[in-house]
């Protein structure tokens, strides 16, 4: 990890930091209390959102105190990590969410096994289900950026920002009953990049220096099951990805200065997966088509593969290996996770590699199952094996 000093005050280079976090943390008890109470109408949103403030400085506080070199918000102001673009615009046909909408979609499952997406189709928040357009897409509530001048206030380490990238949008777009308002699926992503570049730019603009862009799509293009979703839907799986490639790209084009990340994920619903197969053949172009400076990777089970295509990284890239598992409470060995990394290096150089938790420990309100001690051991694992890896 380098520093660049501005004026008298340094300044990491984020491109190259050896710990990373993917974006949201447990909600705490009184905050998931407080969200239902607000959905029922007992508490008004100002009072929502004074508990979430605090909710957001705990979440900044054990991140800090755990030795991460970049902090989120911890999605607390969020119910589904897909919030940042569905609850920031206006135009597509769909409701407010609730906890409760939530926690019927895991009803009766279990973890460990691969999630059957039961309630994707209802009336509920775009993007975290599969709505169609009434109307063109238009910014009308800035979420990320609300999140980020908050968290900004709270932090003495860099903020990081978690947006969600326009290949899940698309995938969670209904554009077959969308016609009347988009013609055509390239119509749509070009108001989906451009809303998510205004998103980006007001980020700059507030002071963030690195936005991650979650992209749990595109391991879609390696997983038999999602491809035979696609086909049965008529569509070609080798023109979403490149469509998706396209996209991804414009969104962080021409923002110098700025760190970009892009988390490939394998699902994470209450400790359950709905994704599986190596990054073997969307490798190469993947690393060599999208601009971002930092490639975060799931790599906790056998379901990733093996670290060879990492050799299609560019140099200047940084592969964050998500080798801390976000699902269940065991602890990772030290000397295990110093092992894969050993491993990972002998594929790609060891400064073009760091270390994360494998994804967020709660991509929606609900959360994974571990308690608050174990996600605090799991990101101090993370901290601890990057000092003793690269000093």
């Amino acid at each position: 990890m380098t520093a660049i000093l501005e004026g008298a005050r340094p300044v990491i280079d984020l491109k190259t930091i050896r710990t990373d976090v993917v974006g949201s943390l447990l909600r705490p008890q009184g905050l998931r209390e407080a969200r239902i109470a607000f959905d029922d109408g007992k508490i008004d949103a100002a009072t929502l959102h004074t508990i979430e403030d605090e909710a957001v400085r705990e979440a900044v506080r054990l991140q800090e105190s755990a030795g991460l070199d970049v902090v989120t918000d911890g999605e607390m102001r969020r119910l589904n990590f897909q919030d940042s673009f569905g609850g920031s615009v206006e135009g597509y046909d769909a409701n407010r969410s609730t906890v409760q909408v939530y926690e019927r979609r895991v009803e009766g499952a279990a973890p460990g096994q691969r999630w059957d997406i039961q309630q994707m189709h209802d009336v509920g928040t775009a993007v975290s289900h599969r709505r169609p357009a009434k109307s063109r897409l238009k910014l009308a509530h800035n979420l990320p950026l609300e999140e980020y001048r908050f968290a900004a206030t709270a932090a003495r380490k860099p903020v990081k920002v978690s947006l969600i990238g326009p290949d899940r949008i698309s995938q969670r777009f209904a554009y077959e009953s969308s016609k009347a308002v988009y013609r055509d699926m390239d119509d749509f992503l070009a108001d989906v990049v451009a809303i998510e570049r205004q998103i980006v730019g007001s980020l700059v603009e507030a002071g963030c220096r690195y936005v991650h862009i979650d992209a749990p799509g595109f391991t879609a293009y390696v997983d038999p099951p999602s491809l035979q979703q696609m086909r049965a839907r008529g569509e070609d799986p080798e023109q979403n990805f490149v469509r998706s490639l396209k996209a991804e790209a414009a969104l962080v084009a021409n923002f110098p200065g700025v760190t970009f990340g892009i988390h490939l994920c394998r699902g994470n619903q209450r400790s359950m997966w709905h994704r599986e197969g190596s990054y073997d053949a969307i490798a190469e172009r993947l690393f060599n088509t999208l601009p971002h400076d930092r490639f975060l990777l799931e790599y906790d089970t056998e379901r990733a593969g093996s670290f060879a295509p990492l050799r299609f990284l560019p140099k200047g890239k940084v592969a964050v290996l998500g080798l801390v598992s976000t699902k269940g409470p065991e602890l990772e060995a030290l000397d295990a996770l110093k092992r894969r990394i050993e491993e990972a290096s002998k594929h790609i150089p060891l400064d073009q590699l760091a270390v994360s938790p494998q994804c967020g420990f709660a991509s929606d309100v609900v959360g994974n199952l571990l308690g608050a001690d174990d996600q605090k051991r799991k990101l101090e694992r993370v901290a601890e094996v990057a000092r003793q890896v690269w000093g």
